[in-house]
């Protein structure tokens, strides 16, 4: 039935659940069935935290469980895949937290996973593209109002001072790219979408922090040639302040959105023409809301989206690409036992 409500097991006690998923899942009437830790007695306290139906003793448990019908997917970047293949396999919807692998080879993996599980969602959770901000500003772009695209400047820039965060891991796929480069090449490329095709990486530069391991990058940037001959950079710093911003400038004009990725703090869109400044304010409602209803959608009545595996696959042979113009390696599959 397309009412019912879509029954949801997570995979971790991470604190990011308490802006990705609950007042979300919460939007859509969703059931929290399970959740399972690396230690039960957390799991316990986290599902008495959170109302969950129940914990689970751990990962496996969780996937088995035959009320859970959605797999949600917050654990390190490094533990990404092999779960949600799991998930698949064990005849389970998957939310994933971006990036949805650790490297091309394993988006790979998925999509063919995914292919072969039509009748199930695996949804890479880039959840910006769905909130109304980023959509204005692809009409802005489609409706010629800034004239001919020239550049496009995609930045994301977070405070990650505390080398032990799992960002600067290794082994769990951390890295400025892996973590901030997904968005800004997911938005970089939906706007070359726009002119007709994918973009063409042409540079790729990065920086490295001391007392961390030597492949993770601290910050990094990437320059693109889009359809028609336009320019394009990414920029991504594990070393802060926070902003998250996407701008286009055309010839006639420039699209500005203040804030990528947390829209309920900031959903100015701001246009900039010869006619003068122009603040559109497109809604505070959280961008992870507006994703967990299109999951909800694509589970319930199949409703296309746009964060596919196949679209994963894309964002991180660029990635793997521009780690390797960079002189750095992609980052490695996580040895699971």
């Amino acid at each position: 039935m397309t009412d019912e409500p879509v029954r949801i097991g997570v995979l971790g006690a991470a604190r990011i659940s308490d802006m990705t998923l609950f007042p979300p899942a919460k939007d859509i009437g969703a059931r929290l069935v399970a959740v399972a830790a690396r230690d039960r007695d957390r799991a316990d306290a986290y599902a008495r935290e959170h109302d969950f139906e129940r914990a689970v003793d751990d990962y496996a448990a969780l996937i088995a469980d035959p009320d859970v019908e959605l797999v949600y997917n917050p654990l390190p970047n490094g533990l990404h895949t092999s779960w949600n293949l799991a998930a698949l396999d064990a005849g389970k919807h998957v939310l994933s937290e971006k990036p949805i692998t650790s490297n091309a080879a394993e988006a790979r993996q998925l999509h063919e996973a995914s292919l072969a599980h039509p009748e199930l969602v695996v949804f890479d959770g880039l959840h910006y593209r769905y909130h109304p901000a980023f959509r204005r500003v692809l009409e802005v772009v489609r409706s010629g109002e800034i004239g001919e695209v020239q550049h496009v400047r995609a930045v994301m820039t977070v405070p990650v001072p505390n080398i032990s965060d799992i960002r600067w891991s290794w082994p769990l796929a951390g890295g400025s790219l892996m973590d901030l480069g997904v968005y800004c090449i997911d938005a970089i490329r939906a706007v070359s979408a726009e002119l007709g095709g994918e973009p063409t990486m042409v540079a790729a530069r990065t920086g490295h922090l001391e007392g961390t391991h030597e492949n993770i990058d601290a910050w990094s940037e990437v320059d693109f040639e889009l359809p028609g001959g336009v320019t394009a950079v990414a920029e991504m710093n594990l070393l802060g302040p926070q902003h998250f911003v996407v701008t286009v400038t055309g010839s006639k004009g420039t699209v500005h959105q203040s804030n990528l990725s947390y829209v309920h703090t900031d959903d100015r869109v701001t246009i900039f023409t010869a006619d003068g400044v122009r603040v559109e304010e497109l809604g505070r409602t959280s961008s992870f809301t507006y994703q967990m209803r299109a999951v909800r959608d694509a589970v319930r009545k199949g409703t296309p989206f746009v964060t596919t595996t196949e679209s994963a696959v894309a964002n991180m042979q660029f990635i793997d690409d521009a780690y390797g113009m960079a002189g750095l390696p992609p980052r490695p599959t996580y040895p699971h036992s």
